[in-house]
């Protein structure tokens, strides 16, 4: 099983992101703790963590109110 992140754009729209894939969701959790500022940089806006082809959540990489 790999553990993987996709992330979207403000629009809803894809953003290349780094094509990292972790063997355990805590592993792929800890590695967005690390970089989730450099991707926001990048446009990102929302974070998406899928385990093979299933979406696990959702969530927003900008601070609450942003």
């Amino acid at each position: 099983m790999a553990w993987t992140w996709q992330f979207e754009d403000a629009e809803r729209r894809p953003i290349d992101g780094p094509n990292e894939a972790f063997s355990s969701q805590s592993d792929a959790e800890s590695w967005l703790g690390q970089t989730w500022r450099e991707l926001v940089a990048k446009g990102a806006t929302t974070a998406i963590l899928t385990e093979d082809d299933r979406t696990e959540y959702k969530m927003s990489l900008l601070p609450a109110g942003g």
